[in-house]
């Protein structure tokens, strides 16, 4: 999700308590020796250092991102040891080397905020998690672009670990945002309709198959390219009720495609600009727009026949808060990754397309991430 925003480095409490240069490296922590379990042989790991991908200022990624050994610290009663599998490089990774973000950690940082990884060993008074478990980060921070880590028991969640590799890898943004703006916005029922822009984007691909599985409609919108019927074949594959050009929403055939389904509830905009306002004009009477995104970056522009006569709602959405304001409470999160994780099982919700590229070819990877209009996330593979 690029967004065009100035950079506020925000401290919530979940920050402040868990600094991200503590978190990602953990080289300053002091415990007593009573609680401290030295790292584990029997684990397969035969060095107490880890391959990291870090960055020491803020910068364009070729030049900042350096593959560099660090030591492992000690694991504490409370931590787990684990094994990085595959972490994906999202558009904010880029946009949190770059100093763009919303949020930025402490420096220097390990790149990354999603992948999954797995338990190889625990602390003595860990009790949610075993070896062997599949974890995914529960918050933006932890530093997934390396091979190891050492990490607090509270700061992961596990997954089933019979769901593809790359579906793990790939979970805790894009569906669990695409899950989010579905159901916490309006009130769908089957049959109901969602419009989108950015619809070939990994939200976008997450709210296809997420709403077909719930049986409400989705109209995708997507720009014009040369490969459109193939696109526009790959999404209808996935449960898109319809795929259109942006060109589409501006002419009178529209009006035909709402003979076959009811207009929008729910308007999702990952883009902003002209896109997003031709999504306001077609939602029903009380409907809601979301933006969780900007890639266009233009601003919002809301008509104001849209707020008067048609009583729309303009909101927003970002999961990395979303996940802070129900850090109390992981029973809201655990609900909907089972649900998440079951539609994976069922073959109803896949990983969008994915490169698979391993950690030492870190450079090709981050500059294809950054390529416009690329069509396959790059996923480091440890």
């Amino acid at each position: 999700m690029l967004l065009p925003l100035h950079t506020v480095c925000l401290r919530s409490q979940t920050t402040c308590r868990r600094s991200f240069a503590s978190a990602l490296l953990k080289l300053s922590r002091h415990r007593d020796n009573a609680n401290v379990s030295h790292f584990s042989h029997s684990a397969g790991l035969s060095a107490q250092t880890c391959k990291t991908l870090l960055y020491r200022k803020h910068g364009d990624p070729s030049q900042t991102i350096q593959l560099e050994d660090v030591d492992l610290p000690p694991i504490g009663a409370k931590d787990v040891l684990v094994k990085m599998l595959a972490a994906p490089i999202n558009p904010s990774d880029i946009n949190m080397i770059q100093g763009t973000y919303a949020i930025l950690p402490d420096l220097p940082a390990v790149g990354g905020n999603e992948g999954v990884a797995q338990v190889v060993e625990v602390g003595s008074l860990v009790n949610s998690l075993k070896t062997g478990d599949w974890v995914i980060p529960k918050d933006a921070g932890l530093g997934t672009w390396r091979t190891e880590a050492v990490l607090a028991e509270n700061d992961v969640i596990s997954l089933p670990n019979d769901i593809p590799l790359l579906s793990a890898a790939t979970l805790g943004v894009n569906p669990c945002t695409a899950f989010r703006m579905l159901f916490d916005f309006e009130d769908l029922k089957p049959g109901d309709t969602v419009i989108q822009n950015a619809a070939n984007s990994g939200v976008g691909q997450a709210v296809i198959q997420i709403a077909a599985a719930r049986r409400i409609n989705t109209i995708n919108v997507i720009r014009d390219r040369p490969e459109f019927p193939q696109l526009s074949d790959r999404l209808k594959a996935i449960g898109a009720t319809h795929v259109i050009k942006e060109e589409t929403l501006r002419r009178p055939e529209i009006k035909e495609l709402f003979k076959t389904c009811p207009k929008p509830k729910l308007a999702l905009n990952g883009v902003g600009g002209k896109s997003a306002t031709e999504l306001l004009r077609h939602l029903q009477v009380g409907g809601s727009m979301v933006t969780y995104g900007g890639m266009a970056k233009q601003p919002v522009t809301v008509p104001v026949s849209a707020l008067i006569f048609k009583d729309v709602k303009v909101r927003g959405f970002w999961v990395t808060q979303w996940k802070r304001d129900h850090s109390n409470d992981e029973r809201v999160f655990r609900a909907m990754l089972d649900e998440l994780c079951s539609l994976i099982q069922q073959g109803k919700l896949t990983a969008p397309a994915c490169t698979e590229v391993g950690l030492q070819d870190y450079s090709k990877a981050l500059d294809a991430a950054m390529q416009p209009f690329t069509s396959a996330k790059q996923v480091l593979i440890m």
